[in-house]
């Protein structure tokens, strides 16, 4: 049973809107490039494990605190044999452990070694049943799970299940019988009160409003180059074709996430819209999707 599921963190999301609108380091880029990858190993790994049989509790995308140290597990499976902790990694290529550091071969970049993550996610997962009093096994694995990564020097006795052992974990998970209690229910509720809504983690690039390209992007590409066609907003790259009602929505949460301190009021939609309908339509769907907050001349909406 999934009780919590996986949404595109909001790092991400800010990200792909701040690259549409101003130029990226390399960094930075490559930072967007690897959430990007994350995520999509994510989610592919979520649907491996939708049809997982017997009872089981599955929990995607969860963000503790323990003594002041945070720690983010992507997929936590409870079932009657044990709490399952799930670290997934979607690199591509080929890697080399060498003591504890992991690198890329072809670029000898040095990446984290998500064993060490893990091994910390789990220490303070143990913390944590501690201190709850809750006696459950750990078992905590990292997944590679993209089909065109290789791991040279891979040590047999740490907890790495490569692309060609992920069918036969699920298998093996899957044909262990699994009953639930009151205390796995327990367990899952606690921890799904205890997850942490903002990532103190979450690390943006300087930006300010004036210096951001202003605009409607297609929701297809992103592409800035886009026109008023009938009801719709039409990309001019991809000729992706979106009605302007769920186009401008679209884009007052990109203002909300970006500038969560700014009023919106139809005139910081308009500019920030770079005028592409009128501010009459605006408005209308300003009234129909969000509540008017203050007086007519100087509402916003929320």
């Amino acid at each position: 049973m999934l009780l919590k599921e996986r949404t595109e963190p909001m790092e991400l999301i800010a990200l792909r809107h701040l690259n549409r609108r101003m130029e990226l380091s390399s960094q930075e880029k490559f930072q967007l490039w690897t959430m990007e990858k994350g995520y999509t190993g994510e989610v592919l790994f979520d649907r491996m494990t939708e049809n997982l049989a017997e009872e089981r509790y599955i929990i995607d995308d969860l963000l503790l605190k323990v003594n002041n140290s945070y720690f983010q597990l992507d997929k936590v499976i409870i079932a009657q044999d044990g709490v399952y902790l799930i670290d997934v990694k979607y690199h591509e290529g080929d890697y080399y452990l060498e003591g504890d550091k992991l690198y890329a071969v072809r670029s000898s970049r040095e990446y984290k070694n998500p064993v060490i993550q893990l091994t910390r996610s789990e220490t303070l997962f143990r913390q944590l049943l501690q201190n709850l009093k809750m006696n459950h096994l750990v078992r905590a694995s990292v997944i590679f799970n993209n089909p065109e990564f290789t791991l040279y020097q891979a040590p047999i006795d740490q907890p790495i299940i490569l692309p060609t052992q992920v069918k036969r974990f699920l298998q093996e998970l899957n044909n262990t019988p699994s009953k639930l209690d009151e205390s796995h229910k327990k367990l899952a509720q606690t921890l799904l009160s205890l997850h942490q809504v903002k990532n103190p983690f979450a690390t943006l690039p300087d930006y300010q409003y004036e210096r951001l390209e202003k605009g409607m992007h297609c929701q297809q590409c992103g592409s800035l180059n886009t026109e008023i066609g009938d009801y719709d907003l039409v990309c001019g790259k991809c000729d992706t074709h979106e009605r302007i009602e769920k186009a401008i929505v679209r884009h007052i949460e990109e203002i909300k996430l970006l500038f969560p301190e700014e009023k919106i009021t139809t005139q910081t939609v308009y500019k920030w819209c770079n005028g592409k309908v009128s501010r009459r339509t605006f408005l209308r769907v300003l009234k129909k999707n969000y509540k008017a907050v203050g007086t007519t001349k100087n509402a916003y909406f929320e």
